[in-house]
């Protein structure tokens, strides 16, 4: 095959193409790149302004003062926790959810699903919700974190609509060979359902490590904390007396370093994402692409 040779306008589309891409992905790496030579910067040098495109004399105190705090690495361990059981908890939920509202021979199919899809649009509000979970005696426990967001609409319309898209032809099949429900949806639509299912684990994942609004309204131990929730209250709340204090016995100066303190916090904390995100974000566009396609 011969080759379309490019004209003109193609190439100049291209060029205005490639000049906008890497506009945003400097408006988008900038503020974290940023962040990084903020919290690596001398704390005098972040205090007089002379830190824009590369570090100024580069020290790691920020990040020492960071891991020697208690709260840190505990809460860390909290958010992996509450992740992990909270995204198991919530695919394993929305796919049982989304597989029988999927069959168009289920009884009732409708009204289930218009009962759910209202939620999307009406909330109870954050009152009602907190003394449901006060009456179910679940304040102050990681069931409080992760049972109240179980399922989210939208992911389970997503998994509803790609079970949808299935040959019926399957089901048919597996129903002649005696197969009940059950074993079709264990043998035959979760093995097939991998990438969606894989999409709902990384969004509902990004969602409980991001969490921290829930741990602020049911959590009262700050044993118990996320580490999302110990950011927000030294970022906004300034609670780095403790980390400033064991940072300046190696600068001397308690107010020169808790800038400092307060990016190494945010940094550490987007950390994984940021590690993660890159190699999973194809399943991303997936989930997107799934939802779009039928309702």
């Amino acid at each position: 095959m011969i080759a379309k040779r490019k004209t003109t306008s193609d190439v100049m589309f291209e060029i205005i193409n490639i000049a906008i891409l890497l506009i945003l992905c400097i408006i988008v790496i900038y503020p974290i790149y940023y962040m990084l030579i903020i919290s690596l910067s001398d704390g005098y040098a972040v205090m007089r302004g002379e830190v824009d495109l590369l570090p100024v004399g580069i020290n790691l105190t920020s990040y020492l003062a960071v891991l020697q705090n208690p709260d840190i690495p505990r809460s860390y361990l909290n958010t992996i926790i509450y992740t992990v059981v909270g995204t198991l908890i919530a695919v394993s939920m929305s796919a049982l959810c989304a597989y029988p509202l999927s069959r168009k021979k289920f009884y009732g199919r409708n009204v289930f699903t218009f009962m759910i899809i209202f939620t999307m649009f009406f909330d109870a509000g954050m009152i009602s919700n907190f003394m449901v979970v006060d009456n179910l005696h679940l304040l102050n426990t990681i069931w409080a974190i992760v049972l109240p967001g179980a399922i989210n609409a939208w992911y389970m319309v997503i998994m509803r609509t790609f079970f949808q898209q299935l040959p019926e032809e399957i089901f048919e099949s597996a129903y002649l060979d005696g197969a009940n429900d059950l074993i079709i949806f264990t043998k035959i639509v979760l093995p097939l359902s991998v990438p969606t299912i894989a999409t709902m684990i990384l969004f509902y994942a990004v969602g409980y490590w991001n969490g921290w609004f829930s741990a602020l309204i049911y959590l009262d131990d700050k044993v118990k904390y996320p580490v999302q929730l110990i950011m927000r209250n030294i970022v906004l709340s300034g609670e780095t007396t403790s980390m400033s204090s064991s940072a300046s016995s190696m600068t001397g100066d308690l107010g020169a370093i808790a800038t400092n303190i307060k990016y190494a916090v945010v940094f550490i904390t987007m950390l994984p994402i940021l590690c993660v995100y890159p190699f999973v974000q194809k399943h991303f566009v997936k989930g997107v692409m799934v939802g779009a396609l039928k309702g």
